[in-house]
């Protein structure tokens, strides 16, 4: 709207001008026709900083923002079966055990046997909540393609559905999700899932470069729902220390995740494609994570996080039995 308006005014401004010195009585008053040069000089700049900075907003607006996510490499390998691309940063939130007991609904059991399995160094009396703050890249099945989104929540792994003491599954209560993208929110919210719609920073990629930060490679991401009601800010830097090895990343990654219970959502992310097996195709970070999300009372932050940034395809099926998983080890 305001470019419009700038751009009546450029074009009347060399009109005024030319009937300015072609009036008799402007003629003794060659500082008008100053007044008008200096004008629309002036006009001109201002057109071409509201076209950049209003371009912009529009851009991110109608979700035109261009994103760097590599394409997905599967999609034709699985033309009938639902892909895309997971570009971002999952991490281990080491909590107590006791308080993912009160977290966790009391009648699903908590499997330590099962991290402890993979984690034999996890200290005791803890528990590893995760937290993953993602870009859905290229989402597709059957030849149509949704819009890309954003994604973060913490998640609880390793939880007992079926109470048989070994089917390892991911509750997932929460998400905070892409405003505006009704596909992505009905998806979540038909699980049972608490979703907050909200804006990110960055708004069409998964983290961004941290300029003149100490630490190498140091990113950052944000989340903040449309109400406050729930938001998750993360600063993650790249390290050379491997406090989780690939395996657990696999197997908790691949578990089939609820939130009510009622049906379960099978992700199958891929770690052998060229996204993952690239140069820095993972790589290792540490850094610290700030939630306000349910089922958390209040505002949390945790220090010394260690988790992977990584890129990887998927494959999901979507609204099946949980009794189906019955004996579902989690690994890819």
């Amino acid at each position: 709207m305001w470019s419009t308006y700038i751009d009546v005014a450029l074009l009347s401004s060399p009109v005024l001008a030319f009937l300015t010195v072609q009036h008799p009585k402007m003629h003794s008053k060659p500082s008008n026709l100053q007044y008008f040069l200096f004008t629309f000089v002036s006009l001109l700049l201002l057109r071409y900083a509201a076209s950049t900075y209003f371009g912009t907003s529009e851009q991110i607006l109608l979700g035109t923002c261009t994103t760097v996510d590599q394409p997905n490499p599967i999609a034709s390998l699985y033309p009938n079966n639902a892909t895309g691309t997971l570009n971002g940063t999952v991490a281990v939130i080491p909590i107590s055990l006791k308080l993912a007991r009160q977290l966790i609904p009391p009648q699903y059991g908590i499997l330590e046997h099962a991290y402890r399995a993979l984690l034999p160094n996890f200290p005791r009396g803890m528990y590893p909540a995760i937290v993953q703050a993602l870009h859905d890249h290229e989402v597709q099945a059957f030849g149509y393609k949704i819009d890309d989104f954003t994604r973060t929540g913490i998640e609880f792994p390793f939880v007992d559905l079926l109470n048989d003491n070994h089917t390892s599954f991911k509750w997932a209560p929460s998400l905070i999700m892409s405003a505006g993208h009704e596909i992505a929110l009905k998806g979540a919210a038909d699980y049972g899932t608490n979703v907050f719609p909200a804006s990110f920073e960055p708004g069409c990629d998964a983290y961004r470069a941290v300029p003149k930060a100490k630490k190498p490679r140091t990113t950052s991401f944000s989340a903040l729902s449309l109400d406050s009601a729930a938001s998750l800010t993360t600063l993650f830097s790249s390290t050379e220390e491997e406090h989780f090895p690939l395996s657990f990343f696999k197997n908790f990654t691949n578990q089939p995740t609820f939130a009510d219970g009622k049906t379960c959502d099978n992700m199958i992310r891929l770690f052998n494609t060229s996204l993952t097996t690239a140069p820095n195709g993972i790589e290792r970070v540490k850094g610290t994570v700030r939630a306000n999300i349910h089922p958390f009372g209040g505002e949390q932050e945790w220090r010394g996080v260690y988790g992977l940034r990584m890129d990887t395809a998927f494959i999901e099926n979507n609204y099946l039995n949980c009794e189906d998983f019955r004996g579902y080890d989690g690994l890819e």
